[in-house]
C-alpha cells in the first residue's frame, strides 16, 4: 500500500488516512480518481492535503507554537533549549540511524523515543529527514511531552504515553488551575475555552500533576538502560546518591532556577500573558516561574532559520526554503550577507551579479528574513552564555602545583574538581562529552616546548580515536587529560577494545542487538560491552601530572604554561563513525565538524610561570 495515497472507502475520501500514513512526508500525495486509480495532486491540492493532515495531528498533539500565544516567556526559553533541539540535531539523527542499520533494525525506537516522543506516538518512521516529520514531532521534547503526561513513570527510557487532545483539553502541571480560573472569571481576560466559539483558544483546565517537580520525572529519560543491562546514562542514578538529594534539592532547583546550574531560587511573575501585541496584555497573578531553557553542553550546528524554533520564521518560509537562504557568505563566513543593508546595496548596483531562489528574489523578503536571523543569533548568544554558566558551575580548575622546575626537568600537576553536588561531571551521555585540559608551555621567545590537549586537523584530540593518530600521522597525546568515558566491547576471543558506538559485533550474517540471556547482575556488567567511566563524582577531584624533560627545554627561560579547561559537545570522530547514513539538511560531516569546533568553550584559564634561567 502506498503510504502517500489517500484511500477511497465507501465513496468518501478518508482524509484521516493522510495523517495515519504520513501524507505530509517525502513525496507529493495522490488522490484516487473515479475508477479508484491514484492520480497526482496539483501543488495546491498537495499543500491543502498536508495542511489538513497536520491539523488532524495537531488536534492530538498541539505544537509549542500554539502555546506561545499565551506563554511567550516559556516558549522563548524552550525554543532554544536542548529539549527543543533534541530531534532537530543532525548528529543525533545520523547516530540513531547508524545504530538501526548496524543492528539490522533490532534496536527499534530505543533512542528516538526520548528525542521525539510525539513522533513515536504517531508511528513515524524511525529514520527520515526532520524536514518531513510532523511539525510537533520535530519539536522534540515539546510542551505536551511533559504537560500532557499523567502517569508516574519510573526509569522507562522515554517510553511516554501522552494524554492526547487538542488545545482545549486540560494540561497537567504542579500547581493546578487557580490562575486559570482567575483569568476565566475576569472580563479583561478575553479568551475562549469552548470548541467552535470565537476568540483566543486556551486549555479549559489544568490538572494537578506534582510529579513534574520530582527528579524521578526527569529520570524517565535521563537514566538509560539498554535491554542487555548496559548502563548508558546515569544522571538520575548519580543524583539519587548525591549530597544534593540528601538535602532535598531537585533537578529543577539547579536547572530551572534563576542562575543556570546553581540552586538560586526561582523567578516570580505571571505564568500567562493574554493578548500580547494587542495593547496592554492581561497577565495572570504572579506565581513561581521556572526557566525552560535547560542550558547544557549541547548547541545548535544547523541553519539559524531552523533553530531556535520561531513562529515568525515558520510563517515566512518552510525548512527547505530557509536552507536556501544564505545568511552568511559561504566563503568568508561573513554575516553581512543576504538581507543586510550592505549586501542589498551591492545587489541594487549590479542585479545581474546575483541569482536568488524563487522564495528569496524579493529584497523585502530577504530583509524580513535577515531581521529574523539576527534575532535568532542573539537568542543563541544568550543560551551560549547560560551554557557557559552551567559548565562553569560543574567544573572547577584548581591550583598548579610544581614538584620540580630546573634545567633538567619540569614536573607539575593541575587539579580539576566537580563543582556541583548533584551528579557526576560530565553526566548523561558521558561517552560522547568532551571536557579536557589544554596545556601549552612556551619559552621566553614563545617557542612551544610542551603541549597536550591540542586538536588534530579534523578537530579531534590526539587520542586513540583520532584518525591522524590511527594513521600514524600524529603522535598519541600521552598526557591527555579528558573526562570523556569510553565504550569497551568484547571481542570473540575475550579481549576488549575501545569502540565509538558500542553496537555488538556479531558473527551472524544478520547483526542484531542481543538481549542478555543471563542476569547482568551476576557479572556486575553486561558481558558483551561495558563503559569505562571517567566522570568526576560530587566532592571528588582529579590531578593529572605533566613532565617536561630536559631535552624538550630550550634553555631560554622563564617558561610559561597556558592552562585551559575546555568543553565541546561531541568528539569529531563520532561524525566519521555515523556518516554512512548521511546527515540531515544536506549537511556534510565537515560542515558539522567545523560548527562543533566553533562551539568549543573555555571554561577556565590560568597561567603559571616557571622561573628557570638559561
Amino acid at each position: 500500500m502506498d503510504m502517500f495515497c489517500v484511500l477511497k472507502e465507501s465513496g468518501r475520501f478518508q482524509l484521516w488516512k493522510v495523517a495515519l500514513f504520513g501524507l505530509w512526508m517525502l513525496a507529493p500525495p495522490a488522490l484516487a480518481d473515479e475508477e479508484g486509480e491514484a492520480k497526482e495532486l496539483s501543488p495546491r491540492e498537495a499543500a491543502a492535503a498536508r495542511q489538513h493532515a497536520e491539523l488532524l495531528i495537531s488536534n492530538r498533539f498541539p505544537p509549542a507554537s500554539d502555546c506561545a500565544a499565551c506563554h511567550p516567556k516559556q516558549y522563548r526559553e524552550w525554543a532554544a533549549s536542548p529539549h527543543a533541539y533534541a530531534q532537530l540535531s543532525p548528529v543525533f539523527n545520523a547516530m540513531q540511524g547508524t545504530i538501526i542499520k548496524r543492528s539490522n533494525g533490532t534496536q527499534g525506537d530505543f533512542c528516538i523515543r526520548c528525542h521525539t516522543p510525539v513522533g513515536m506516538n504517531l508511528n513515524e518512521p524511525l529514520f527520515m529527514s526532520n524536514m518531513d516529520r510532523h511539525p510537533t514531532s520535530r519539536e522534540g521534547v515539546t510542551c505536551v511531552v511533559c504537560h500532557r503526561v499523567d502517569q508516574e513513570y519510573g526509569r522507562i527510557s522515554g517510553r511516554l504515553a501522552m494524554v492526547e487532545g487538542d488545545l482545549f483539553d486540560p494540561v497537567f502541571g504542579p500547581m493546578g488551575e487557580e490562575n486559570l480560573n482567575a483569568c476565566l472569571d475576569d472580563d479583561k481576560c478575553r479568551v475562549n475555552e469552548v470548541r467552535g466559539e470565537r476568540g483566543r483558544a486556551i486549555h479549559a483546565g489544568v490538572k494537578v500533576f506534582s510529579r513534574l517537580e520530582s527528579p524521578a520525572f526527569c529520570g524517565s529519560c535521563h537514566d538509560v538502560r539498554l535491554r542487555n543491562g548496559f548502563r548508558l546514562e546515569d544522571a538520575f542514578s548519580e543524583y539519587n546518591y548525591s549530597p544534593s538529594a540528601e538535602r532535598g534539592e531537585t533537578c529543577n532547583d539547579c536547572h530551572m532556577g534563576t542562575v543556570p546550574g546553581v540552586v538560586s531560587g526561582y523567578d516570580h511573575g505571571p505564568a500567562a500573558e493574554i493578548g500580547v501585541g494587542r495593547g496592554e496584555p492581561y497577565k495572570t497573578p504572579a506565581r513561581k516561574l521556572t526557566n525552560h531553557t535547560f542550558a547544557g553542553p549541547d548547541y545548535s550546528v544547523i541553519h539559524p532559520g531552523l533553530f531556535p524554533h520561531n513562529t515568525d520564521a515558520q510563517k515566512l518560509a518552510t525548512m527547505r526554503e530557509w536552507l536556501e537562504f544564505e545568511w552568511r557568505d559561504p566563503v568568508t563566513k561573513n554575516q553581512e550577507w543576504w538581507g543586510t543593508d550592505e549586501f542589498e546595496a551591492r545587489v541594487r548596483e549590479d542585479r545581474r551579479a546575483y541569482e536568488f531562489p524563487n522564495k528569496w528574489r524579493s529584497a523585502t523578503r530577504r530583509k524580513r528574513a535577515r531581521s529574523i536571523i539576527n534575532d535568532q543569533l542573539a537568542h543563541l548568544d544568550i543560551v551560549k552564555e547560560q551554557r557557559l554558566q552551567v559548565l562553569q558551575a560543574g567544573y572547577k580548575l584548581g591550583d598548579v602545583r610544581v614538584h620540580r622546575a630546573d634545567s633538567k626537568k619540569i614536573v607539575f600537576d593541575v587539579t580539576v574538581r566537580n563543582g556541583t553536588d548533584g551528579h557526576g561531571v560530565p553526566t548523561g551521555f558521558d561517552a560522547e562529552r568532551l571536557v579536557w585540559l589544554q596545556i601549552n608551555v612556551t619559552d621566553r621567545d614563545g617557542n612551544v616546548v610542551f603541549k597536550s590537549g591540542d586538536l588534530d586537523p579534523n578537530g579531534d584530540l590526539r587520542d586513540l580515536h583520532s584518525l591522524y593518530v590511527h594513521n600514524a600521522e600524529l603522535p598519541l597525546d600521552k598526557y591527555l587529560f579528558t573526562l570523556q568515558s569510553r565504550f569497551l566491547t568484547r571481542n570473540i576471543r575475550g579481549g576488549e577494545r575501545e569502540q565509538i558506538i558500542p553496537v555488538n559485533v556479531s558473527i551472524d550474517p544478520l547483526p542484531f542487538v542481543r538481549p542478555e540471556v543471563r542476569p547482568s547482575g551476576i557479572y556486575g556488567r553486561p558481558r558483551g560491552a561495558r563503559k569505562h567511566k571517567q566522570v568526576i563524582l560530587p566532592g571528588e577531584k582529579r590531578t593529572p601530572k605533566y613532565v617536561i624533560k630536559g631535552e624538550q627545554l630550550t634553555g631560554n627561560g622563564p617558561y610559561k604554561a597556558d592552562i585551559k579547561l575546555k568543553s565541546g559537545m561531541i568528539p569529531i570522530n563520532l561524525l566519521n563513525d555515523i556518516q554512512e547514513v548521511g546527515f540531515d539538511y544536506g549537511m556534510s560531516a565537515k560542515e558539522i565538524g567545523d560548527a562543533v569546533v566553533e562551539g568549543h568553550q573555555i571554561l577556565w584559564q590560568k597561567e603559571h610561570v616557571f622561573n628557570i634561567d638559561g
